[in-house]
């Protein structure tokens, strides 16, 4: 057979990898809110820790601090400029959420606008979380 090159072996495709979604998005307030916060800690932090603690009327509350430093298992959220992490026992409850600041006369609370939140108390001190579903 003249005029044939030998034919090399094509390398195995590999399988499309799907960006993992971004678990918590930022309003404009909220990001100016944090912000604010770092700008006016104690100490030198990176940014906040968002998770979700058990307790209160309807199961469990959010959590908001200072974080000094990421963890090797924290989720990164880098939005508007700020930067939040998550707890990773949080992830799969705030996925799809949407972090808001709002501040009136009585008084100035981070929101979370969250689709895995299926009921929240009264006081609207404590929500009931669900998992998010991923469809794999």
């Amino acid at each position: 057979m003249t005029g044939m090159t030998p034919s090399t072996p094509t390398p195995a495709a590999k399988p499309a990898v799907r960006p993992r979604p971004q678990v918590m998005r930022l309003t404009d307030a909220a990001a100016s809110r944090v912000k604010e916060l770092s700008a006016r800690a104690d100490s030198e932090i990176v940014g906040l820790r968002v998770g979700i603690k058990n307790g209160g009327c309807a199961g469990q509350s959010y959590t908001v601090e200072y974080a000094h430093e990421v963890r090797p298992t924290d989720e990164v959220v880098e939005d508007k400029g700020v930067k939040v992490l998550v707890d990773p026992k949080a992830v799969l409850f705030l996925l799809g959420t949407e972090m808001d600041y709002k501040a009136d006369k009585m008084q100035a609370q981070f929101i979370f606008n969250n689709p895995n939140q299926i009921s929240a108390c009264g006081c609207g001190e404590s929500v009931q979380l669900t998992a998010a579903k991923i469809d794999g």
